[in-house]
Formats: C-alpha cells, structure tokens, sequence
C-alpha cells in the first residue's frame, strides 16, 4: 500500500533535497513521483505544478518574500525558506485558497520540529496575503535590468547578457517566453502513418491537436492524462519532439538508404526522425556518452521499432577509425549550456555560469575536431545546438571552416517560408523563444568536398 501523500510536504522535501544536493529537477520530482504512483492524478499534478512553479519563480518568489520578512530568504534554514516559497507560490499563483495555504505551512513547521518559528512563518504569509495586490517590483527606469531579473525570474548576470547580445526589446520577449505554459510538441511517424491519419486518431482518444507552426508533420496536442495511455503513442506513430529540433534533419539532403551517424544522441528525437526519412534501406548510428543515455533512446526504438537505428556508447571525443569517410550525413548537436530551452528545464538558469560555457565551447570543438572524419566527400555535417549564446554558435560556425575541410552551405533553401530571408549564405539559423514559435536553437549545415 502506497505511503499517504501529503502534496505540500512532498514538494517541499522535493526542493530541499534539489538545494542540498544540486539534483536536477527532473530527477528530483520524478524520484517523487515514482514513490508516489498510486496517488491520484489530480494530487500529483498539484505536486509537479508546485515544485515546477517554484523553481520557475524563485527570483520573484525570494525577492517578495523579502519585502514582508525581517529576516531575509537567504538567512533563512532550508526547510524554512522552501516551506515559505512553496506557500507563497500557491498564494500569487495557484487557486488555492490563501488560510489553506498558510495553515498547511504553519501546520508543516511544527510537524517538522520547527514549532518556534511557526510564528514566524504564519506572520510572513498572512502579511503577503494582505500585500499580495501592492507588491512593488524594482523601477524599470531606474533599474531595468534588476527589474528584469526579479519579473521573469532570471539570475542578474543572464539579463545582461540577453540583452549584450540580443537587445532589451528581444531579451524581454526570450525571459517573458521561458515564464508561458510550454505545448507538447509531436513529430508525426511517416513511414507508419499520414499526419491527417495521425490526427484522426488522437482525436479519437479525445486529445486536442492543433498544427505545428513550421512542419506539416508536426503537432501541439493537449486534454490528455499522459502520453503512455494514447494507443497511438504505444504504437508508435509518433515522437515528442520540440519543432526547433526538427530542423537538423530537415535541413539535411536525405534520402532513402543513406548512412547517418548521430554523434550526440539522447533522448533520441533527431535519431528517430533521420530514420524515419532513411528508411529500412539506411542505418542510422545513435551513439552517446552513457549508459543511462543510451537507455534512453532504447527506450524510445523499443517503442517506434525501427530496426535501422543502432545504438552505441561511444564517446564523441574518441576518433572511430573504422567510420572514417563512411557517413551521408553526421548530425552533430552537442552539449551546451541549452540557453534556448531555459522555458523547459528550469534549473539551467541557477547552475550554468559565464566559466561553464567557456568550458562548453572548448568541449564542443573537442567533438568537431573528431566528427567530421566521419563525414564522406560530398556528404554533410548537420552542427547544432539548444542555445542562444553565440560562443557556442556562430563562432563554432567560424571555426569549423577554419579548421577542417567542411564549408558552410545555406540552409535558405530548406527553410518553412516564415523564416526565410533570416540567414542569407552564412548557412545558419539562430531561433529565439518569443521570437519564433519554439524554443531556442541553432541550427547550421556543411559539406565536405570531393566525391
């Protein structure tokens, strides 16, 4: 029999055991809800909704906190400063009713040994309670950018940098987009199925399909309890797969039979999605670091079932002779500090640093410098990435021209209408989140001389 679960205190261990360990949320709340499965629906979604929330909005939350506290968040002992921000989410914003909230904390505190400071915490929030419609943020126009930082809920030296490199205007739209509900994104399966067929099915299950924005394969569905009960999921007739990282292999010239190498592959949408235009004739190799990545996308092919893909763990620093020369196409989208995604994966934001994407580049050249061996004369290497920062981007663009025999080629050609006209012959794509209708990425195509 599973154990009671108490919504608020599982949250609230949830993001003390993130803080204290710098676990990774998604790792975090999935250990939880593992532990929880027999939970109802509605109790945990209300568990996710509230450890996701308070991630997402930690800067804000922090930050008003501290204008109705005499004893700063940061001072505060974890358990108090988690139980505050969990109460204070679900007072600015989730329907829950402000007593319920402030109750369950102050019940929490004393439940938890902390008896002598649930004075404090009922103070606190009974005073956000009656504040809540007059809280001042920092002056735009005296101070834009703090104001940004506290609004969107994004570390000071990250709005500097959007803005260094984008412009107020633009870094405005990219943090506005990261704080709105993200759709689930699908790749139609063509080689099982027809998009109108794909659709006609999930409308059959009572799921609400609306059209991708740049592909006619692709999807944003919703009104679904999760995806391992659609039949068409389980059948594998389609992928989850974010519209942006769709363009790789869409900006790549392959045909049925043609031999790809994925050098970087987990969770293995873009494996997935080059098989599914290679067909039965080609072979796509999936390769990644380690085998908990590699699992991934074994999960996914025991799913789809393409007998096409291979998988390998293989690290992409280590030259494998034996592919020398061999690949039609080589798709590399590397790690990097996933800037682009930071409207998914929350934690990006508190643990990347200025040193770690320095670190991230040199990474990435690392992997280039191998890769394109691979490569066959007169095949391609698709370069991208999930981020915004041009280190990672434009200037690995540069430098695999300079230091390999691979030129950049345009991807204008390739490109949904929408977004033609972006990229002239530099042979790249930087997508913005709040500019374009994806998360951010980049995107960018070579070719090796020869025949």
């Amino acid at each position: 029999m599973a154990e009671k679960f108490n919504m608020r205190e599982a949250a609230l261990d949830t993001l003390i055991d993130m803080e204290r360990n710098h676990k990774l949320s998604h790792i975090a709340i999935g250990e939880s809800l593992m532990r929880y499965q027999f939970a109802s629906k509605q109790d945990r979604a209300f568990y996710t909704h509230l450890c996701e929330g308070v991630m997402e909005r930690q800067i804000y939350l922090d930050y008003v906190l501290d204008s109705f506290s005499k004893v700063k968040m940061k001072k505060c002992k974890p358990l108090i400063r988690n139980l505050l921000r969990i109460s204070a989410y679900q007072i600015l914003f989730m329907n829950v009713r402000d007593a319920a909230a402030c109750n369950e904390a102050v019940a929490i505190a004393k439940k938890r040994g902390f008896r002598s400071l649930s004075g404090f915490v009922n103070g606190v929030l009974r005073s956000l309670v009656r504040g809540k419609e007059q809280i001042v943020l920092p002056d735009k126009n005296k101070e834009p950018m703090k104001y940004a930082s506290v609004r969107y809920s994004m570390p000071l030296w990250l709005v500097e940098f959007l803005k260094e490199k984008y412009g107020e205007k633009t870094m405005e739209m990219i943090l506005d987009s990261f704080l709105q509900v993200r759709p689930t994104t699908i790749r139609t399966n063509l080689s099982a199925i027809t998009p109108k067929e794909l659709e006609r099915e999930l409308l059959e299950e009572k799921v609400t399909v609306s059209p991708g924005h740049y592909f006619d394969y692709a999807m944003e569905i919703s009104g679904y309890n999760y995806l391992g009960k659609l039949k068409a999921f389980r059948k594998g007739l389609f992928t989850v797969q974010d519209e942006s990282s769709m363009f790789p292999v869409e900006m790549a010239d392959l045909k049925v039979g043609d031999q790809v190498l994925d050098v970087c592959a987990a969770p293995g949408g873009k494996t997935f999605h080059a098989a599914d235009r290679v067909r039965k004739d080609g072979r796509v190799i999936a390769r990644d670091l380690t085998e908990y990545k590699t699992e991934l996308i074994e999960e996914n092919k025991d799913r789809i079932q393409y007998s096409q893909v291979e998988i390998q763990q293989w690290d992409a620093r280590v030259p494998d002779e034996s592919l020398f020369g061999t690949m039609d196409v080589v798709l590399a989208d590397l790690p990097c500090s996933g800037l682009g995604i930071m409207g998914r994966k929350n934690d990006i934001k508190y643990h990347i640093s200025m040193e770690q994407m320095e670190e991230l580049v040199q990474l990435q050249r690392e992997i280039l410098s191998v890769v394109w061996q691979y490569v066959r004369p007169g095949g391609q290497l698709i370069f991208s990435t999930c981020t915004l920062n041009p280190a990672e981007n434009e200037e690995n663009v540069r430098w695999i021209s300079e230091h390999t025999p691979l030129s950049a080629v345009s991807i204008e050609e390739k490109l949904p209408e929408s977004l033609q006209g972006r990229t002239g012959a530099k042979g790249y794509l930087q997508l913005i989140p709040g500019v374009d209708a994806c998360d951010g990425f980049f995107v960018s195509k070579f070719i090796r001389g020869g025949k």
